[in-house]
């Protein structure tokens, strides 16, 4: 199972994934590929498999992301072959993924669950940025405008879960999870044999 879940700056998106996370052993959370540098306690393999430049083209040619994307001047690429060995052990996968790595992931005809975060309000998420107080005006702005541009897509996504309260908003992702379980696609592949009745 692959569980896609993607929001914008600011409205939680990392501290839900992390209580999903907890409560879901069997999940691991995708790793992404980078050519940007490390930064100070990030470790390889853990954080991202950092590469150059070089090396990522090649696996792009070779079709070997179900996504990537181009972000300030780096690549940054979701492994096709990761996340298969990781299914073959009997792992599920959890996306932390944008809008433009969704609309790719479909493209391909992933299977999946797709889910967006939403902010209360757009008024909400400007203050929950603006608390941040990471931002200077300009960088405040574009990341405003950005996230506007991405909840613009939230049509191409199975479920919406607003994020008015983090406790509630983790207990619905985790009944999406927890349905998803149950849905035709997972059943058939844990009891074949269901297919084989005569």
């Amino acid at each position: 199972m692959r569980i896609f879940i993607s929001g914008p700056s600011g409205v939680g998106k990392s501290t839900i994934i992390t209580e999903v996370l907890k409560h879901n052993p069997d999940f691991v959370l995708s790793i992404s590929y980078t050519t940007r540098p490390p930064r100070p306690r990030e470790v390889d393999g853990k954080d991202y498999f950092f590469t150059t430049h070089e090396v990522f083209e090649e696996m792009k040619g070779r079709n070997e992301f179900l996504e990537w994307a181009r972000v300030h001047g780096n690549l940054y690429g979701t492994s096709l072959s990761w996340m298969e060995k990781r299914e073959r052990q009997g792992r599920h996968i959890l996306l932390d993924i944008d809008v433009q790595g969704v609309r790719q992931a479909q493209q391909k005809d992933s299977p999946g669950v797709y889910i967006f975060i939403l902010p209360p309000s757009i008024e909400e998420l400007a203050r929950r940025l603006a608390r941040r107080g990471t931002e200077d005006d300009e960088s405040f702005r574009i990341r405003l405008k950005n996230a506007k541009s991405e909840l613009k897509s939230w049509d191409i996504y199975d479920y919406l879960v607003v994020n008015d309260d983090v406790a509630r908003t983790v207990q619905d992702v985790q009944s999406i999870v927890s349905a998803s379980r149950c849905s035709r696609t997972e059943i058939i592949e844990r009891i074949p044999w269901l297919r084989e009745i005569e």
